[in-house]
Parts: C-alpha cells; structure tokens; sequence
C-alpha cells in the first residue's frame, strides 16, 4: 500500500509565477512580479485557474496533432503552419527553413484575428508609404522585394487587467477680479482624494522576442470584436511565429501599461482646478487574465549595409510602420545638386550686380 502525497503550489494571478508565504505580511508574494495577495484572494485565483487549464486539455491534444514546426537554421526562429502548408522560407532572413516536426499542445492559442488585408492590398499599402520617402535605396521598393512579405500569425497575450488605485493630490482654484483701482486673487486649496477599481480591458503585448515590441506597438490596436476560436485552417497560406516569450516575461510591460493608464484617468477626473499637484499615486495590479491569440501581421524585412531593417502592416486594420533605410548615395548627390545650384545663382546674382550702374 502506497500513500501518495502533493505540494501545493500557487500560482501569482497576475504573471502565473509561483508565490510564496510572507510571513510578516501573513499573505502570499510574488517575487517575480511585485504582487501581493491575501490566502483568500489565492485560493479563489488558483482555483479559476486549474478549471480553466481541465476545460482547454482536449483542444490541446487536438491541436498537437494538427500543426508542423519549422525551424530557420540561420537565425533560430520557430515557425509554425498546418499540415497543409509548405514553409520554405523564414520570414525573418528569408533562407529556407527546415520540418523540425510538431508543437505541443500548451501553445495552442485561445482566438485568432483572421487576415483581412489581401497581399496585393499590403503591398499597395507599402508602396503608398515608400512614395513619402524620398532617399530609399531603389532594391527596398523592388518587386523581388515585396515577395518577401509574408502574412504573419504573431504570437500575443491579451491581458485584462483589475486596478486599485489610489491617489491624493492638492488642488487649486484661483480667481482675480477688479474693484476701483485694485486687483484681488483669491486662491483656494484642496486636499483632493480619489479611490478607484479599474478594468483594463485587451492589454496586448507580444510573444516573440525577434519581432520589435515598438513596431508591434505601432501597429496597433487591433479590433478585438474581429476575434474567432482558433481553429488550425485560419493558418492555411500563412506562418505563425512560435512565442518563446511567456506571460511572466510580458507581465511587467502589460503591468506597465495598466499603472500608467490607471494614472492618467485618475489625474484626468481632476477637473475645475488651475494646478494639480499630485502628491500620492498607488496602482495595485489586483488580478490578471490572460489570452493567448495569434494577430495577423503582413511582415517583411529587408538587409541593407549589413543591417536589418523591418515594415509591419496591421493585417487586421491596415495600418503600417517600419524603420526607412537611408540610401546615402542619393542623399548625398541631391544635397551635391542643391550645393552646384547655389553656386550658379550666387554667380548669377554676381554677375547681373556687376553689370549694374
């Protein structure tokens, strides 16, 4: 006869990190993140989040068994496909990439924006965007170029965020006024409070460490009513970065953007004054949920002067951004032009104020 024993371990609501007891504080840390809970406040998280990982075991299984993993010799990245389709090139430095075999069911995502803007559609838009940039070396706009832009799935966590905040500030209100000859300013003090929970809702930061968090950034946002359930043929034509970035790893960016934003409302609901001086501000990330979604991004790069530059397009909205490379060569004979033009007009202008009497 065999006595089978467990340890019981929490997990931070918040970045999924293990927390453990503090006992000063009589309540449970997490190291990773900052966050603190009571026992009660673990026990409800923690129990959430074991139904949810007995609900999503089965889509798992199934999606193990329905993807091929790639993978790029030259630069390392991981991409993944459905069965049906063929990866042969590596959307991040464009040599072939190699069957590696399959993924594991825990990157199964939970949705899926699927691709609403054509190829044709992306590479207009690219084109549009190449017209405003004058000094662009002619390869970067070239048609073997654009057939390096590929639709991209790029691994995202999309976080709801529940905020405490607190703030205490002192507020002015000044009023002037004239009688006869003299001029008053009547100034009023306020010690000004306020006590507020938050919802931050589709919070997203990126799960792929080769893709810039700027320009995934400036693509966004995405419109998450656009969001289905995953299901592996919305991958049929196009790539899916692996994310090697986990939640615990974006959790500082997402928690970053919930404070700030939870700062600035409460700021901003200081209306009526003339100054504000804040002087308290106490942004507790009560609980966190996640999901894990692909977006869909049309991606190209592109290598010039042994440096790698980037251009993004929103595949959802249409929206672009990306890094120019500088063609000095043109920069440098138009800067020579205008320099030979101000010499003839300086001649010019000198010679007809010679002729003058």
């Amino acid at each position: 006869m065999s006595t089978e024993s467990s340890v019981q371990q929490y997990k931070c609501p918040n970045c999924a990190a293990e927390l453990r007891f503090h006992p000063k504080k009589q309540g449970f840390l997490c190291e990773y993140c900052g966050s603190f809970f009571t026992p009660e406040e673990c026990k409800a998280a923690n129990e959430r989040i074991r139904t949810e990982e007995k609900e999503q075991t089965p889509r798992k299984d199934e999606f193990a068994e329905g993807n091929n993993l790639y993978y790029c010799p030259s630069c390392s990245a991981e991409l993944m496909t459905d069965v049906n389709t063929a990866a042969t090139e590596c959307c991040y430095c464009h040599n072939p990439v190699v069957l590696k075999g399959r993924l594991s069911g825990e990157y199964r995502p939970s949705k899926v924006i699927p691709f609403k803007i054509t190829k044709d559609e992306a590479h207009n838009i690219f084109r549009g965007w190449c017209k405003k940039r004058w000094f662009l070396p002619k390869s970067f706009t070239s048609t073997s170029q654009l057939l390096h832009m590929q639709g991209v799935y790029v691994p995202f966590w999309v976080a709801d965020c529940d905020v405490h905040g607190q703030m205490r500030a002192v507020c002015k209100q000044i009023h002037t006024w004239s009688s006869s000859d003299y001029r008053y300013t009547e100034t009023k003090e306020y010690d000004v409070f306020r006590d507020a929970t938050l919802k931050f809702e589709g919070i997203p930061a990126d799960g792929a460490s080769k893709i810039e968090d700027t320009l995934m950034e400036a693509i966004e946002p995405f419109d998450y009513r656009g969001t289905v359930d995953f299901e592996m043929s919305y991958l049929s034509g196009f790539l899916s970065d692996k994310y090697d970035v986990n939640k615990s790893q974006v959790f500082p960016r997402v928690r970053n953007r919930a404070v700030n934003g939870s700062d600035q409302l409460l700021r901003g609901s200081m209306t009526g004054y003339q100054s504000v001086r804040v002087t308290q501000s106490d942004m507790q990330v009560l609980q966190t949920n996640w999901q894990y979604m692909l977006l869909p991004v049309w991606f190209m790069t592109y290598k010039y002067h042994d440096k790698t530059y980037s251009f993004a397009i929103n595949g959802q909205t249409g929206k672009q951004a990306g890094t120019p490379p500088l063609a000095t060569g043109k920069l440098l004979g138009i800067c020579a032009a205008v320099a030979v033009g101000c010499t003839l007009l300086g001649t010019i202008f000198g010679l007809i104020g010679g002729m003058m009497p």
